[in-house]
């Protein structure tokens, strides 16, 4: 056999031990090269072209795995579907005995353009390229991956001291505000960042279940000031996005849990989605149901900072978007800020007798007070929520800037550069 003619590949893989099944990856791939199944994420290797633009937005490392691979015999997806753990690499005897050199240099093909178009929308926008991937300059550090799969404890045990459910009973619509105290257990956490909650039982396939993410929705500080507590706003899940009937595992777990119930918690996750630590900053912060959970956080440390007379007055805004009224967490408590501490815009899709609104929709209205928000290198945006709002959020940005006579190229990528535009959907 000719050594020669064997084309070696650096084969890019997940780790699903490590995998907390966030979607950053796959929506960040400006190729489609990864893809997912009800248990593990994975790349194809005939579509990945290592560019390497999932590798900085993945909060626990676990995107960050290769393999030297004969193409012929390189992992397909199907194959990876069914891992619990990485593969080991093969041994230098390994690969000699399919041929390949010792001094084979390994490649990675450019995927074909028709990938790239399938992730972008008609127009060939692609609004995940304007995520940023690091943090503002002025963000705090943050603390990951203290508990895991690999990290020295794998999980830490947290107490229910808290469940409530904040929409409206009586509606399917039912999104719990859910708190945990840690004790003893150092667990430093900021506005931005989530957790892995690791249901008990196990899978279909008698697997353990893995981890589900939740994003953090209250201050570093504790949702109570000075404990060692944070909380989460889970929606129960009771069927998928295609509306067929489903029981979430992790959802329905967590909002049926009582006070006194204990919970095993990974991480924690995330060192980008950070919001600015500069008191003349300002936020403008898109979501809609659950992805307020972050929004909820950063709102609260700012209202505490105002309260003790540490902070300098930057702006806050808020575009919240649900179905109905009634549908939408924390309506109650977000009536009550104070109106010249933070700028409330609704937008609700399925009000009765109401055309539908979307926040992008409200962006668009609200684009003399955006522009300048834009055009300040002080603001930072953060958008939260399902996938299918973020292209329309980052076009209304896109609309909003071109409007005020901005360069949207240039600002868009400064928006990215700087840390001060965080696409975090699923």
């Amino acid at each position: 056999m000719d050594m020669s003619d064997i084309q070696v590949i650096r084969q890019h893989l997940i780790d699903p031990e490590i995998c907390i099944r966030c979607n950053t990856c796959e929506a960040t791939c400006p190729v489609a090269a990864i893809t997912h199944d009800a248990r593990n994420y994975v790349v194809d290797a005939d579509k990945c072209n290592g560019c390497m633009a999932c590798i900085s937005p993945c909060p626990t490392g676990s995107i960050d795995n290769w393999r030297t691979m004969p193409r012929a015999m390189a992992y397909g997806i199907v194959e990876q579907f069914g891992w619990d753990t990485l593969p080991d690499e093969l041994s230098s005897e390994q690969l000699a005995a399919q041929g390949v050199a010792a001094d084979a240099e390994p490649v990675l093909e450019s995927a074909p353009a028709s990938s790239l178009a399938a992730v972008t929308g008609e127009d060939g926008f692609n609004s995940a390229q304007y995520g940023a991937t690091v943090p503002p300059w002025s963000a705090a550090h943050a603390y990951t991956n203290l508990y895991g799969a690999k990290a020295a404890a794998r999980s830490v045990t947290a107490t229910v001291v808290g469940n409530a459910r904040v929409t409206e009973v009586g509606r399917d619509y039912d999104t719990h505000h859910i708190v945990l105290d840690f004790g003893s257990a150092p667990f430093p956490v900021l506005e931005g960042q989530s957790i892995g909650i690791v249901p008990p039982g196990v899978d279909a396939s008698g697997r353990q279940h893995h981890a589900r993410q939740y994003s953090l929705a209250s201050p570093r500080n504790g949702e109570r000031p000075g404990y060692n507590n944070i909380s989460l706003t889970i929606k129960r899940v009771l069927e998928d996005h295609q509306g067929n009937p489903v029981r979430g595992v992790a959802s329905n777990y967590m909002c049926d849990l009582q006070v006194g119930d204990k919970v095993d918690v990974i991480g924690p996750f995330g060192a980008s989605f950070l919001m600015p630590n500069h008191p003349r900053s300002h936020i403008v912060m898109i979501c809609t149901g659950t992805g307020s959970a972050p929004m909820r956080a950063m709102t609260e440390w700012r209202r505490r900072l105002r309260k003790s007379g540490k902070f300098e007055g930057g702006k806050l805004m808020l575009f919240f978007g649900a179905r109905t009224q009634e549908e939408l967490p924390y309506f109650g408590p977000l009536q009550s800020l104070p109106k010249d501490f933070i700028d409330i815009n609704f937008a609700f899709s399925r009000t009765p007798g109401q055309p539908k609104r979307y926040v992008q929709d409200v962006m668009r209205e609200r684009a003399a007070d955006l522009g300048p928000l834009l055009a300040d290198p002080n603001t930072c945006f953060y958008v939260c929520g399902l996938k299918s709002m973020e292209e329309g959020v980052v076009l209304a940005l896109r609309d909003v800037a071109q409007q005020a006579g901005l360069s949207w190229d240039a600002v868009g990528a400064a928006l990215k550069k700087e840390g001060r535009l965080h696409l975090e959907t699923y």
